[in-house]
């Protein structure tokens, strides 16, 4: 049958003091007696107890500094530690708590006193034990439920922007393109150091995953106007610039559904609703000009054009990445903020290796 009794230790110079206390615990606990500091580190070589009774007074190492070996050990800094004592100075007591001392008990020994003390700690520790192990099982499911919400969300998003590209007949997962070909453009960025202040404020995984629906609102369009093979009229792009206030309208319904700000939301409106501006305020919805225009918009802009360019479209057919870079070119310092699409040119080359879904 296992022993389930705790283990005390019990250190002390005094063998009238060890004998006495042994005497006290034995019928309850399984009681260890050592008479040196020296002692207890080679008995704690081999076996842990549940506490230990340790005097203060004793040749050699002293409790205070035997505790301090104790408490610098992670094996060992955990056990409740009891000072014994004739001292009754409020000094000493003050210096062997702040050294994490548990608790003082003085000597001649009251036996109910001291088998209520340890019952005490002992008790202690089982709870902040039970506690850690909560805690952490309490982290496991949080991390899990976590998880759970995060691949939820990716599935919606994937889910989503495979809805816009169905209608708008885009080839080869633009969305997904979309999002690698940002990461490129971003880590170009900081290791330019371009907009590295407000870069590094962000989540990467929150922004990626809110480019991929950057064109939700073209959910709202007709699909007469967004399959038209033909160049479109004045009233039929009138009507396809909506898309980006009409995606902004989505982000905002769902923002008002959630309890607390969330950053993908966030992320998710801006390049949603900026993604058409241009540099020198000629595009829409808003007419932003400049650094008026939302960071996030300024880097969608580049992306979704590159993108645009090499894609296959009912209109077109596919530009060659060097025919799609010398477009984009055209547009630095007009269309394009001048610093990103110098880093969007360093960035470039490794465009066209982009991983399947």
């Amino acid at each position: 049958m296992s022993n389930n009794r705790k283990k005390v230790l019990i250190v002390d110079d005094n063998v009238a003091s060890l004998m006495m206390a042994r005497n006290i615990l034995m019928s309850k606990y399984d009681a260890f007696t050592v008479p040196s500091a020296k002692d207890m580190y080679q008995f704690l070589e081999k076996k842990i107890p549940d506490l230990i009774l340790l005097d203060v007074l004793m040749p050699g190492i002293s409790g205070y500094k035997a505790l301090k070996h104790l408490k610098s050990d992670s094996r060992l800094r955990n056990i409740p530690v009891i000072f014994l004592t004739s001292q009754v100075d409020a000094e000493s007591e003050i210096e062997g708590l702040s050294l994490g001392a548990a608790d003082y008990v003085t000597k001649p020994f009251a036996p109910h006193l001291l088998l209520k003390r340890i019952e005490m700690h002992l008790l202690m520790e089982e709870q902040r034990v039970a506690l850690e192990h909560i805690n952490s099982n309490l982290q496991q499911l949080v991390d899990e439920a976590t998880d759970t919400v995060i691949d939820l969300q990716k599935a919606i998003i994937i889910t989503l922007s495979d809805l816009v590209e169905y209608r708008d007949r885009a080839e080869g997962e633009h969305a997904e393109r979309n999002a690698y070909i940002m990461k490129l453009l971003i880590e170009e960025a900081k290791r330019c150091n371009v907009y590295i202040d407000e870069i590094h404020t962000w989540e990467m995984s929150q922004l990626l995953q809110s480019s991929q629906i950057h064109d939700v609102g073209k959910i709202f369009i007709r699909d007469n106007i967004l399959l038209k093979p033909d160049k479109l009229t004045y009233d039929e792009f009138e009507e396809v610039k909506k898309h980006t206030l009409m995606g902004e309208d989505i982000i905002e319904k769902i923002s008002k559904k959630t309890k607390e700000e969330n950053e993908f939301l966030n992320h998710a409106k801006l390049v949603v609703g900026a993604h058409h501006e241009r540099w020198d305020g000629s595009g829409y919805p808003r007419g932003l000009m400049g650094r008026a225009i939302p960071l996030e918009g300024r880097i969608m802009a580049l992306v979704d054009v590159y993108d645009a360019l090499v894609s296959k479209r009912p209109y077109k057919e596919p530009y060659s990445h060097e025919e799609a870079i010398t477009i984009i070119m055209e547009g630095f310092g007009t269309q394009f903020d001048p610093a990103f699409t110098e880093a969007f040119m360093a960035a470039s080359e490794r465009f066209t290796a982009i991983p399947e879904r």
